[in-house]
C-alpha cells in the first residue's frame, strides 16, 4: 500500500519552537489533506500520548511517537547541539544528550529508526560535519523543504545519501500548516505499521514529493517571522 507520510511535524506541545496549532489541530489538518501516517517530533520532548495516538487512529492516521533532539559530541560540550530525530521513541530518549547516548540507546532500542533532518541548514543547529562523523547511526537523510533555485542545501545532502546508500525522506519539518502539502513522502509499505515502513524506507521503497520555494515570499518571510516568535517564545 502506499501511504502518504510525514515524518518530521512540530505541534503546540513543542517546548522550544513557536507553533500556533495544538497536536489535535495538525491532525485534523493532516487528516484533511489524506495523510496516513505523521511522526510527532517535538524539540527535546517526546510529546506522544495513548490519547493522540487513539486521536489520529479514528481519523486514518498512523501517529509515530519521535523527538528531535539537540545532540553534542560530550557532556561537556556548551554549545546548542545538533539536530538530530528519533522515531518509534520511548520517553527515556529525552535524556539523549550526546551521540554516545544515541549509539547505546539505539543498541538498547533496535526498533527506533534515526533520521538526520536539514543536515546543511544554515546555523550551529544543522549536523554538518557530524552527519558525516556520526554516519553510522544514521537510517535515513532528510530532504528538506527549505530550498529555492536561488539556494538548494539539499544537493550536499543528496550527495552523502547517496554516497551511503540511505534513504534520501522529503518531509514538511511542520511548523506551520503552509508546506505540509507540497513536501512529504509516498512510502509503498505492506501494511500501515510502523515496522513495515521502516523496511519499506529502508528499502528505498520511496517517492519524494517536493517543489522549489520562492525565495523571498516562500522562505526568507516565514523563517524570519519563525525566527521572531521563536525568539519571544523562548524568552516567555
Amino acid at each position: 500500500m502506499r501511504l502518504k507520510t510525514n515524518l518530521h511535524f512540530h505541534t503546540g506541545d513543542d517546548p522550544e519552537d513557536a507553533v500556533s496549532y495544538s497536536t489535535k489541530e495538525g491532525i485534523d489538518y493532516a487528516a484533511m489533506l489524506g495523510f496516513d501516517v505523521l511522526a510527532l517530533t517535538c524539540h527535546r520532548k517526546a510529546a506522544w500520548t495513548e490519547e493522540y495516538h487513539a486521536y489520529a487512529a479514528a481519523r486514518g492516521i498512523l501517529l509515530i511517537p519521535g523527538i528531535e533532539l539537540n545532540l553534542k559530541e560530550s557532556h561537556k560540550d556548551r554549545g546548542r547541539g545538533r539536530h538530530l530525530i528519533i522515531l518509534n521513541c520511548a520517553k527515556e530518549a529525552e535524556h539523549v544528550w550526546t551521540f554516545a547516548d544515541l549509539k547505546e540507546y539505539r543498541a538498547q532500542h533496535p526498533e527506533c529508526f534515526i533520521l538526520a533532518p536539514h543536515p546543511f541548514f544554515y546555523g550551529n543547529f544543522s549536523l554538518k560535519r557530524s552527519l558525516s562523523a556520526h554516519i553510522d547511526l544514521m537510517d535515513a537523510i532528510e530532504h528538506s523543504w527549505f530550498y529555492s533555485s536561488l539556494c538548494n542545501r539539499n544537493k550536499k545532502a543528496m550527495r552523502v545519501a547517496r554516497a551511503h546508500h540511505l534513504p534520501f525522506i522529503a518531509t514538511s519539518d511542520a511548523h506551520i500548516f503552509r508546506f505540509m502539502n507540497t513536501d512529504y513522502t509516498m512510502i509503498d509499505a505492506e501494511e500501515k505499521t510502523i515496522s513495515a515502513l521502516f523496511r519499506a524506507i529502508r528499502a528505498h521503497k520511496i517517492t519524494r514529493v517536493s517543489r522549489r520555494k520562492k525565495f523571498f515570499t516562500e522562505m526568507v518571510f516565514p523563517v524570519i517571522t519563525l525566527i521572531a516568535k521563536n525568539f519571544f517564545h523562548r524568552r516567555k
